[in-house]
């Protein structure tokens, strides 16, 4: 080999640094239902431009408001700039995430990481529906890492995720909470494209949501493992055979974990109860509550979703929630 070609394969292999290194947008561990998909796409490769997206987002206290000091992205990820547009909290900036791509697709290694400051408040939710694509080759991958420090409010409230027919996805969330901090956050997952009749068609979901403080201790784990192709849904625990699932987890020092179940409880079963199994449990050490809704109807969850919201919004921090603004 000669110089020169080694020194351009010296290049190639620094290319993008630290952040295109695989140590860094694949998880440490993957699900084995989800591992033992593995394979080479006959499309581009995993490692390719365009199938490993990163995002970096921090947001700082500037004067009596909070403001994005720290942004890195790279394709498929992206933002729209923070808008501010909510009068009852104009020092919150309400963050969209955005993708460039039609959707989740086999190889794809997604990789977000949110740093919110101390005494920051910040809501985040995604511009649209989040699509996983049919896969016939390998998995896909997405990971979201919050770190909330102290003193910090953060919503953190996407659109929900419609799993296709022969999609294949791992899904983590992991959140570094501060004593002082609070979190509203949210999953919806729906069970295919129900308007074509497409329903847990998909061929592994799972996804784990994980909090612990910076000390590493746990406060909150939930997992779901779906794979309908193994003819189960999870039963009433997961999704029973409905079409959507979706889970709230609320982790507050600033109530009492009683009181919000009982809120929850007020708000969620009377006015949905009849179409939306529903289930609210305290999490341990009064850290906060956990919600779990199965429904057959996106709408409805959604609706119940938002009542949640913004009954919480109102008892954490004495104002109402506004218009979320989608396009």
């Amino acid at each position: 080999m000669s110089a020169v070609a080694t020194s351009l394969q010296a290049v190639d292999h620094q290319y993008g640094g630290p952040r295109l290194s695989p140590d860094h947008y694949e998880p440490g561990w993957v699900p084995p239902d989800v591992a033992r998909h593995n394979g080479v796409p006959d499309t581009l490769p995993t490692g390719s431009p365009g199938k490993i997206g990163l995002l970096e987002l921090e947001f700082g206290r500037r004067g009596d408001g909070t403001e994005l000091v720290g942004h890195y992205q790279k394709s498929p990820l992206q933002i729209m700039r923070p808008l501010y547009y909510d009068p009852l909290r104009p020092d919150m900036p309400y963050t969209y995430l955005m993708s460039t791509g039609a959707g989740i697709m086999q190889g794809d290694r997604l990789r977000s990481d949110l740093t919110f400051g101390e005494g920051t408040s910040s809501y985040v939710t995604t511009s649209a529906y989040t699509k996983v694509l049919k896969m016939e080759h390998d998995y896909a991958v997405a990971q979201m890492n919050l770190d909330l420090r102290a003193g910090a409010y953060v919503e953190y409230l996407p659109d929900p995720l419609i799993a296709f027919g022969q999609s294949r996805l791992y899904q983590r969330t992991r959140v570094e909470l501060a004593e002082s901090a609070t979190l509203i956050a949210g999953e919806t997952v729906v069970a295919g494209r129900l308007g074509r009749g497409e329903r847990h068609q998909y061929t592994i979901l799972a996804s784990d949501f994980e909090v612990r403080r910076p000390s590493g201790q746990i406060l909150a784990l939930d997992r779901v493992r779906i794979s309908p192709s193994a003819g189960d849904t999870g039963g009433l625990a997961v999704m029973g055979d409905r079409d959507v699932l979706s889970m709230l987890y609320v982790l507050t020092p600033d109530a009492p974990a009683q009181e919000l179940n009982d809120l929850l409880h007020s708000v969620l079963v009377p006015e949905f109860g009849a179409s939306v199994d529903i289930g609210v449990s305290a999490l341990p050490a009064d850290a906060g509550v956990w919600v779990r809704m199965v429904g057959d109807d996106v709408m409805g969850v959604s609706r119940a979703n938002t009542a949640a919201w913004r009954a919480l919004r109102r008892r954490l921090t004495g104002t109402e929630a506004p218009l979320i603004r989608k396009s």
